[in-house]
């Protein structure tokens, strides 16, 4: 048991080193949670549950949640081994949180971790097994107001244009980055991508999104021709593995392409080009929605194109750079 080290008791202004928690894999997180025998354990146990039927969130989502409380569950059982999930108050948390911002962890990470810890909290409530939160008042780090990166349009071009596509994978690669940019997708919407959810007849695309929810995602006519190169020709050889005749995008073994393959693809597409930028495949995503906005696109379609749940998500879209503000001003105020 740590050293008492206020009036209040189970409290410790010293923050256990030995906690430092490097990152982990998925099994590894579940596998840890289910080997504890405490009450931690136990309702980790029973949140993770909440999240995948109650909210029906999609693996990686959960897998967030789960590490962000792993991380604070080992400090609880360090430190305060007595203090059950239910018996935690907000000066536990404050302990936790000044922890782990000694921890050199960026204040991102810890809004991150806080907003798990929160959402925990809150499933705690709503199940009636706390009749106060403790995380209510929990304050995360001061965040800037972060724009998406972007590419202009001339950028997007220089990628594209340079993909060789006179082989079976430049064929593919071309037809992904096509699809990327003419539709937001996110980058696991397009691995999960099947031939059958393609309407190339009216132009759209089906997208099963967070949460499994689908919705309908126009598709431009060059997106649809690369794709149509790419299906009819290069996606047949090899043949598709057992299991994975459906999906649109294939390896060369013939398997689903993970989100791991379309991030160093672009890299690479994107060093050939000598572009100095850190362009990722959400980077196309921001790229779409925000070429959408500047060329006058309604807020509620691009939000719906998106996918997004609340249009204050999409409302970081409507930044626009200073060069085009002034564009706009010389443009259009009757005030030269």
């Amino acid at each position: 048991m740590p050293k008492q080290a206020s009036s209040e008791k189970g409290f410790s202004r010293k923050f256990d080193p030995d906690i430092k928690i490097p990152p982990v894999r998925f099994s590894d997180s579940i596998a840890y949670l289910y080997r504890m025998a405490s009450q931690w354990g136990n309702s980790i146990k029973k949140f993770q549950h909440y999240l995948r039927i109650e909210r029906s969130l999609s693996k990686n989502s959960i897998l967030a949640y789960l590490q962000d409380m792993e991380k604070l569950s080992r400090f609880m059982e360090n430190s305060f081994p007595e203090v059950r999930p239910e018996e935690v108050k907000l000066q536990h948390l404050r302990y936790f949180v000044n922890g782990i911002a000694e921890l050199e962890i960026s204040e991102y990470s810890q809004a991150r971790i806080i907003s798990g810890i929160k959402a925990f909290y809150k499933y705690l409530m709503f199940e009636d097994l706390i009749h106060e939160d403790p995380a209510q008042l929990l304050e995360a780090p001061k965040l800037g107001r972060k724009l998406p990166d972007t590419l202009s349009f001339q950028e997007i071009s220089q990628i594209l244009d340079n993909v060789q596509t006179g082989v079976g994978e430049g064929q593919r690669n071309r037809a992904i980055l096509e699809v990327l940019y003419s539709s937001g997708l996110r980058v696991s919407e397009l691995v999960d991508l099947k031939i059958g959810n393609i309407y190339a007849d009216i132009g759209f695309i089906r997208v099963i999104g967070k949460g499994n929810k689908e919705r309908l995602v126009p598709i431009g006519s060059d997106a649809l021709k690369y794709l149509k190169i790419y299906i009819e020709d290069s996606r047949q050889h090899p043949d598709p593995a057992k299991g994975h005749e459906q999906f649109v995008f294939l390896n060369r073994r013939g398997k689903k392409l993970s989100r791991v393959m379309i991030f160093l693809m672009i890299k690479k597409q994107v060093a050939e080009v000598g572009m100095n930028k850190n362009v990722s495949p959400h980077t196309f995503r921001h790229s779409f929605a925000t070429h959408l906005i500047e060329g006058g696109a309604d807020l509620r379609a691009v939000q719906e194109m998106l996918g997004h749940e609340s249009i204050t998500t999409t409302e970081i879209y409507t930044h626009l750079d200073r060069d085009y503000l002034r564009q706009v001003l010389v443009e259009f105020h009757p005030r030269k």
